[in-house]
């Protein structure tokens, strides 16, 4: 249980208890107390149910969230002797398998009025053609124009009108113990929403990578990468970038770029 459903359970406790004492000793608890009680129990049972869900925070900011397909050339065409059909009967390539193929990840509107969106790198690196499908189903194709790939960030623009944006969270505003959620389109299922907490900070996964990351518990598996890690205040403290797993899915360590990494690419291509 959570702190705030202890505190539900006590009240209930306590109510409980003047109630049995009321059956004892009628002329001791008049009947307005006896309603009075149940009265707070319920509604304090109430708010912190409330008080429980995310869905107000993930009505505001969902609508930002995007899924983007990327076309790939097949990598038989990535390698030059390959690219020349007579090599190719050699090494038993078949037709099928020079066909691009088709990828899915996640991103988050960050500029509405220039229509930039922020994803990971890995998502749109080498894509012969790149579509963000929002929320409400429109679907644009997207530039490539700007991108960090020692930090896996790019930023995405789109021609599309109406749109809605998440502010970055002030750079070092994350704490190891704060509740995040993460949103995406995990296994290209559509948008999901998961829940969980800050791990720790400033983790390194390879040694070529220069920027600390966000560790995370809140479940990200393949198709997430992009997706936006999000703050109780409704503010992307990170881009979830990859999991730490022995079994190719979420085990509750994940990780993401920090907002720090992401606002100085945002910054130089707004300016």
């Amino acid at each position: 249980m959570t702190p705030a459903q202890y505190s539900v359970v006590a009240l209930i406790s306590v109510s409980a208890g003047l109630l049995g004492l009321a059956a004892l000793f009628p002329d001791q608890t008049p009947p307005s107390a006896q309603t009075n009680a149940l009265s707070s129990s319920t509604a304090t049972e109430s708010v912190s149910h409330q008080s429980l869900s995310f869905a107000p925070l993930v009505a505001r900011v969902s609508p930002a969230v995007v899924n983007i397909a990327v076309v790939h050339p097949s990598p038989y065409l990535q390698n030059p002797l390959l690219r020349d059909p007579y090599f190719r009967r050699f090494f038993g390539v078949s037709k099928g398998a020079l066909e691009p193929r088709l990828s899915a990840g996640s991103g988050v509107i960050i500029n509405a009025a220039k229509g930039l969106v922020v994803t990971n790198f890995h998502v749109v690196d080498e894509g012969l053609l790149v579509v963000v499908i929002l929320e409400d189903r429109r679907q644009f194709e997207a530039s490539l124009v700007a991108s960090n790939p020692e930090a896996d960030i790019a930023i995405l623009q789109i021609p599309a009108e109406k749109l809605r944006a998440v502010p970055l969270a002030v750079s070092d505003s994350a704490k190891v113990g704060d509740y995040v959620l993460a949103i995406g389109n995990p296994f290209g299922l559509g948008q999901t929403v998961t829940a969980g907490i800050v791990s720790a900070l400033g983790r390194g996964l390879t040694p070529e990578r220069g920027v600390g990351l966000i560790q995370t518990d809140a479940p990200i598996n393949p198709g997430n990468s992009g997706g936006p890690l999000i703050n109780m205040r409704g503010e992307i403290i990170g881009i979830n970038v990859a999991i730490l797993t022995p079994v190719q899915a979420n085990v509750g360590i994940g990780f993401a770029v920090p907002a720090s990494a992401i606002g100085e690419l945002v910054k130089s291509v707004e300016d």
